[in-house]
């Protein structure tokens, strides 16, 4: 696998986890048993630590770059196209 598409997966992985990841710990000032600041939403969290959610999300995309990365050197990903298959592409 060359490293441009090891970085290129590791980006959908780390993107993917982010969504993933963004709820946890996440809560609202009801919750945490402040109250909501004028202007903000009932949903919206009471404190946002966007580099806990950065570190978190690097760490889960991170373990599964590693596992997809070990998949693919077992040889349960072939990513060779078969040869009939080539001459069928228009």
């Amino acid at each position: 696998m060359r490293w441009f598409s090891i970085i290129a997966i590791y980006f959908l992985f780390w993107f993917l986890s982010l969504f993933v990841v963004l709820p946890f710990s996440a809560r609202t000032a009801e919750e945490a048993g402040e109250k909501a600041l004028p202007g903000h939403t009932e949903s919206a969290p009471h404190a946002f630590r966007p580099w806990l959610v950065v570190w978190r999300t690097t760490l889960v995309a991170t373990i599964l770059m590693v596992a997809f990365y070990a998949v693919y050197r077992s040889g349960y990903i072939n990513i060779n196209i078969p040869g009939d298959a080539v001459n069928r592409i228009p």
